[in-house]
């Protein structure tokens, strides 16, 4: 009875020791914020866990997070072991027993970077990358037998995304052109033209949610071009939903046109993997024109990288809308269709193979006047094209391409033979040699062109020089002369830093008793 008794005791001491001191051994806290790279986790003191600590999940008792940095009341952390991560998720950090410390020799001390709570939770995926290009150019035609023509044009391209670590981002590609020579004398004959491609602003409101505003082209929806108004994209981890509404530009100065509304929408996937990645979209949209319906169509666009050797982009548009004497239908008309593989054997050998369909975008609205005229033409113009380019030797490359274009009637059909070979380091004198060959023959024109280009550079690569030669044979079936044409050209280019470059161009062409000048010059800043 006695060794009874001791025994009791001794155990009720240890349970004592093991379940007394269970909630002074454990830290809970609480997921407050998750991003594509982080989990932010709240505590009320953060005194106990140090870098490279593990934090687990309440819900399944496992080890889910790593501690990469913290300040005294938060952890900035990495997911590991394959866990989901939700905001508001339960953790909680095991403080491990001291140790006994030992008496050593003094060393230098580590002094961990500790950061702020608020440095901690303030946008820390967003990093600023801003990018840009302004450049000038001048254009000059001297002719022999004709007036002389001369064009002046300016770029600008920015793009700034994060801009100071913020949500917010620009996006900018405007083009100038004027004509010098032309006098303006209307509307449809100007001589000066601005033209905007991109002009909005983004913002992420958080790392999944992003709202875009102004004109910008949406790469998931690339075929329907610049979209003038609100664009909305939300991730749900690899699949996504975005909606648009706004204007198209005009159809002929590229201005904005407030009677030429449209909205739509999408969804779309992702799948990543070590040997596979694909993106997948699919759509709809109305456009309209003076407040009535223009064009109803969905789309689909679709891309894949197959082990990093096959790549496959494929895009179709299906018009679902139809009105031809004021009567509507639902008629399915296929738009647009296009389909390219590109195959890589080797790094000597690749293969490319592409398919295209389309037919002429009608509006049935803004061209109301032609509609019977353009559908009696309603004709898909097709085309195929092959593509194979190959490394026969360590600096010799080449390549060969053929294209058809064809339709039911046999009008505008072409046949297309291109070949090139270069020699990529010409013995003794250095500098890269190409001869290229072209053979197109179409319903009224056959053409062969051959040419020769010679390139060096020079200054440690600060300054390149060209020059290339081009002789090119007409044979019209219509009844036409045939002619031969010769052109003599040379280029430099001189890169004055990293960002700066100039370069200027001159061509002479001659035939029969024409001999025509072009000379081209531009200035390029990057930032």
């Amino acid at each position: 009875m006695k060794y009874l008794f001791n025994a009791l005791i001794v155990f009720i001491i240890l349970t004592y020791n093991v379940f007394g001191q269970t909630n002074d051994e454990r830290i809970e806290g609480a997921v407050s914020f998750v991003t594509t790279s982080n989990i932010y986790v709240k505590f009320e003191n953060t005194q106990n866990i140090a870098i490279g600590d593990s934090l687990h999940l309440k819900s399944t008792n496992t080890a889910c997070l790593v501690v990469k940095s913290k300040s005294s009341s938060s952890c900035v952390c990495q997911v590991v072991n394959g866990c989901e991560i939700q905001k508001g998720d339960a953790v909680f950090f095991v403080i491990k027993p001291k140790e006994k410390v030992i008496e050593a020799a003094p060393t230098k001390e580590f002094v961990p970077v500790v950061l702020d709570a608020d440095e901690l939770l303030e946008d820390p995926t967003y990093k600023e990358k801003i990018r840009g290009r302004i450049s000038a150019s001048s254009y000059s035609n001297i002719l022999s037998n004709r007036d002389d023509r001369h064009r002046i044009m300016s770029r600008l391209s920015v793009d700034a995304d994060h801009i100071k670590d913020s949500k917010f981002s620009f996006n900018a590609y405007l083009n100038y052109r004027h004509i010098l020579d032309q006098a303006e004398t209307s509307s449809l004959q100007k001589n000066s033209f601005l033209r905007v491609y991109n002009l909005g602003a983004r913002y992420d409101a958080t790392p999944t949610l992003s709202i875009t505003l102004g004109r910008n082209i949406n790469p998931k929806m690339s075929s329907i071009g610049a979209i003038d108004g609100l664009q909305v994209e939300k991730y749900f981890g690899n699949n996504y939903v975005g909606a648009i509404v706004g204007f198209r530009p005009d159809i002929f100065d590229y201005g904005f046109n407030a009677d030429l509304m449209q909205y739509g929408g999408y969804f779309g996937t992702i799948t990543n993997s070590d040997n596979f990645y694909s993106q997948t979209t699919i759509g709809a949209i109305e456009q309209r024109g003076n407040g009535d319906i223009d064009r109803r169509y969905t789309y689909m666009q679709h891309s894949s990288t197959l082990f990093k050797d096959l790549n496959i982009f494929a895009s179709m548009e299906m018009d679902i809308y139809s009105k031809v004497n004021y009567t509507t239908k639902n008629n399915l008309r296929l738009t647009n269709l296009y389909v390219s593989a590109r195959y890589r054997f080797s790094r000597a050998l690749n293969m490319m193979l592409s398919y295209d369909s389309r037919k002429r975008i009608i509006y049935y609205e803004t061209l109301q006047t032609e509609i019977e005229r353009l559908l009696d033409d309603d004709i898909a113009r097709q085309g195929a094209r092959a593509r194979i380019n190959f490394k026969p030797y360590k600096n010799i490359f080449a390549g060969i391409s053929y294209s058809k274009r064809f339709q039911s009637d046999n009008g505008n059909k072409s046949d297309n033979i291109y070949g090139y070979v270069t020699l990529s380091k010409v013995p003794n004198i250095g500098g890269r040699l190409s001869l290229t060959y072209n053979r197109n023959e179409s319903n009224y024109l056959l053409s062969n062109i051959g040419g020769a280009r010679y390139s060096k550079e020079f200054l440690n690569g600060r300054l390149h020089t060209d020059l290339y030669y081009r002789l090119v044979f007409y044979d019209y079936t219509s009844g036409m002369d045939s002619f031969e044409q010769h052109y003599f050209g040379t280029n430099l280019s001189y890169n004055i830093n990293r960002k700066l470059l100039v370069s200027i161009s001159g061509e002479l062409s001659t035939f029969d008793d024409e001999n025509n000048i072009r000379i081209y010059s531009r200035i390029i800043q990057r930032f």
